[in-house]
């Protein structure tokens, strides 16, 4: 590839995505490889999803990414509520574990980790509703 996309064309790749693949419940803004500003942005173009807190990440990373290789909840947190949306911690199957409303604070489950018997890379899933 000669040029990478720019973030007009990751933006209307989304848009076009969330038309045209109206069978696909959700659609990612996958924040290590747009960045988390412009995943923010692709909230408001189709994507229902940053993805989540990843631990390490090393795909995007060795074909020379230089975004953050984590975020944590408390920052996946505040940037989905400063994109508008209300954030929703789900499992691996979308299902909604945990909805954060406006008051309640982003430090809530990394302290006392999940609970008994659930995975905690599973628990850490974030998604926005």
């Amino acid at each position: 590839m000669k040029t990478p996309p720019t973030g007009f064309d990751a933006l209307r790749t989304i848009a076009v995505s969330r038309i045209y693949l109206d069978n696909f419940d959700h659609i990612t803004a996958y924040w290590v490889g747009l960045g988390m500003k412009l995943a923010q942005v692709a909230l408001s173009y189709g994507a229902d999803d940053l993805h989540g807190t990843i631990i390490e990440e090393h795909i995007f990373h060795m074909a020379g990414a230089t975004s953050p290789q984590l975020q944590t909840e408390a920052d996946m947190i505040k940037a989905i509520r400063e994109a508008g949306r209300t954030p929703v911690q789900r499992n691996t199957v979308y299902e909604p574990i945990r909805l954060l409303e406006p008051s309640q604070p982003a430090t809530t489950t990394n302290e006392a980790g999940p609970p008994p018997g659930k995975s905690k890379v599973l628990e850490d899933n974030l998604a926005t509703a």
